[in-house]
C-alpha cells in the first residue's frame, strides 16, 4: 500500500493549497505544506482488526440460546407424549366405570382396587407434569379435573357397592336358598335334574348359552394393537393350572412378534411378573396354546408351527396340506386368519380352507406332538362369511355379526356324527369385530378378543346328551 501523497501547488502567491493524492485510491483529502515543504494531511483508514473475541462471545452465546431451546423443545414433546397417554389412561376408564355403572358385568373389591391403582398414578404424574410445564397449562388443568372427577366417581361407586349391592346381594342368596329348602320339603320325591357335567367333560349336549361379557382389561400393548388373540394354556395333566397368555399382533394386523405370560389372573389384571417372549415368524390371530405349547401360522406360508412356551423355541414346523393361505379364505372383517388353531376337551384342531372346497370350512384333527393331521372333515359352511369359529368336545361352532354390539353363534359342525345344523345363541360384545375366540375346556369360558380388549365369557351347556 502506497501512501506517499504527491503535491500540487498554484503558482500564486497566496498560501498554497495541497491535495494529498494516494496511489491506491482511498479518496482525496485536503491538507497542507509545512515549513519544510512538507506535504501534511489527516486520513483515518478503516478499522481492520477483525473482531474475534466478540464473535466468540456471540457464538457462546447463540450455543446457550439454542440448547435451551432443545430443552424446552423435548419438554413440550415429552409432555405431548404424555398428555396422549392419559388421556388414552382416561378413556379406557371411562369405558369400564361405564360398564360398571350399567351393571353389564360382576364387578368385586379387585376391579375398584385396580382402577384406584391406575387413577393414583395419574395423580402422580398429572403433579409432576405441572411442576415442569412451561406456559400454558389449560389442557394440563383440564387433565387434572378430569383425574379428580373420576377419584370421586370410583370411590362413589364402591362406596355404593359396599353399602348396597353386596348386602342386596346376601340378601337374595338367603332368599334363594330358603326358597330350594322349601322346593325340597314339598317334592323329596322327584327327581331332580343331573348337575352341570364337570370339567372337561363332554356329558352334555352342547353350548345353549353364552354369559354377558366379564371384560378383563385392555391388551398390554395398548389401544392401537387392535388385532390379537389371549386366552389360558391347556393341559390335560393339569387342567386347572395353565398360565394366561396374550399376543397381540402388530398394528399391521398381521405380525405375531410378541405376546406375554402370566401365572395368575390377578398377575394378568395388574399386569405384574409377566414373562415377554419375541418371535418374528407369526402370522394372524388364530394362535392357540394347549399344553405349554403355542401354535402359530408361519409367516406368509401354509406351514404351522409349534412353540415351547418355557424356552420360546420352534420344536415342530410342517406344512397344512392344501390350506388356503395370506387372506384367500380368511373370516369376515378379520385379515390374516386363513389358518385358525383351537382346542378343546379332545385336544387340537385347526379350521382353514382349502381351493378344493371351495371356501367352506375344513376341520381337522391334530397330533399335537408331531402336528400331522389326524381326520378331516368338510363342510357347507363358507368360511369367509364367518366372523369367528372355537371347537367344544369335537364341535365347531361358528358366529357372525348381527350388529355392532351383537355376535351370534349361528352354525354348528359336529365331528361326532358329521351332523351340522343352525343356531341362535346371542352373544355380546364390547366393540365392533371379533378376532379370536379360544375355548377352555377346564374353565369352560371363551376368551375373546375384542378390538384389543380382553372379555371372557362362561358357557352354558345342555344338561341332558343329545340322542
Amino acid at each position: 500500500l502506497h501512501t506517499e501523497p504527491h503535491l500540487i501547488a498554484s503558482n500564486t502567491q497566496l498560501p498554497p493549497v495541497v491535495v494529498c493524492i494516494f496511489l491506491q485510491p482511498y479518496s482525496n483529502f485536503t491538507g497542507f505544506v509545512d515549513h519544510q515543504g512538507t506535504c501534511q494531511c489527516s486520513v483515518r483508514l478503516p478499522d481492520t482488526t477483525f473482531p474475534v473475541e466478540r464473535v466468540e462471545e456471540l457464538e457462546f452465546t447463540a450455543y446457550i440460546l439454542y440448547e435451551r431451546f432443545q430443552r424446552e423443545l423435548s419438554k413440550v414433546k415429552e409432555y405431548t407424549y404424555l398428555i396422549s397417554i392419559y388421556e388414552k389412561k382416561i378413556s379406557n376408564l371411562t369405558v369400564r366405570i361405564e360398564v360398571m355403572e350399567k351393571d353389564i358385568i360382576s364387578y368385586t373389591e379387585l376391579d375398584f382396587q385396580l382402577i384406584k391403582i391406575e387413577v393414583q398414578e395419574m395423580e402422580k404424574l398429572i403433579i409432576e407434569l405441572k411442576k415442569g410445564f412451561v406456559g400454558s397449562s389449560e389442557i394440563v388443568d383440564q387433565l387434572e379435573v378430569e383425574i379428580r372427577n373420576m377419584t370421586l366417581l370410583v370411590q362413589k361407586l364402591e362406596t355404593l357397592d359396599k353399602n348396597n349391592v353386596i348386602a342386596i346381594r346376601r340378601d337374595i342368596a338367603r332368599l334363594k336358598s330358603k326358597l330350594k329348602e322349601c322346593e325340597d320339603s314339598k317334592q323329596e320325591n322327584v327327581p331332580t335334574l343331573p348337575p352341570p357335567p364337570p370339567p372337561g367333560s363332554c356329558g352334555h349336549g352342547g353350548v345353549v348359552n353364552i354369559s354377558k361379557p366379564s371384560v378383563v382389561q385392555l391388551n398390554w400393548q395398548g389401544f392401537s394393537y387392535i388385532y390379537g388373540a389371549w386366552g389360558r394354556d391347556y393341559s390335560p395333566q393339569h387342567p386347572g393350572k395353565g398360565a394366561f397368555w396374550v399376543a397381540p399382533l402388530n398394528t399391521d394386523g398381521r405380525i405375531l412378534e410378541y405376546y406375554r405370560l402370566y401365572n395368575t389372573m390377578d398377575d394378568l389384571l395388574l399386569y405384574a411378573n409377566p414373562r415377554q417372549n419375541r418371535i418374528s415368524y407369526g402370522q394372524g390371530s388364530g394362535t392357540a396354546v394347549y399344553d405349554n405349547n403355542m401354535y402359530i401360522n408361519w409367516y406368509n406360508t401354509r406351514d404351522i408351527a409349534k412353540v415351547n412356551l418355557t424356552t420360546n423355541t420352534v420344536t415342530v414346523r410342517r406344512s397344512l396340506p392344501n390350506a388356503a393361505y395370506n387372506n384367500r379364505f380368511s373370516y369376515a372383517n378379520v385379515g390374516w386368519q386363513d389358518i385358525d388353531f383351537a382346542v378343546d376337551e379332545n385336544g387340537l384342531w385347526v379350521i382353514y380352507a382349502t381351493e378344493a372346497s371351495t371356501g367352506n370350512i375344513v376341520i381337522s384333527k391334530l397330533n399335537d406332538t408331531t402336528l400331522e393331521v389326524l381326520n378331516t372333515w368338510q363342510t357347507k359352511q363358507y368360511k369367509p362369511s364367518v366372523s369367528n369359529a372355537f371347537m367344544v368336545c369335537g364341535v365347531l361352532y361358528a358366529t357372525r355379526t348381527l350388529s355392532t354390539r351383537t355376535e351370534e353363534i349361528f352354525y354348528y359342525y359336529d365331528t361326532n356324527t358329521g351332523k351340522e345344523g343352525q343356531l341362535g345363541i346371542k352373544l355380546q360384545k364390547m366393540q365392533e369385530k371379533l378376532q379370536s375366540v379360544n375355548y377352555h375346556p377346564f374353565d369352560q369360558k371363551l376368551y375373546v378378543y375384542n378390538d384389543g380388549y380382553l372379555l371372557s365369557y362362561d358357557v352354558t351347556f345342555q344338561q341332558n346328551p343329545q340322542k
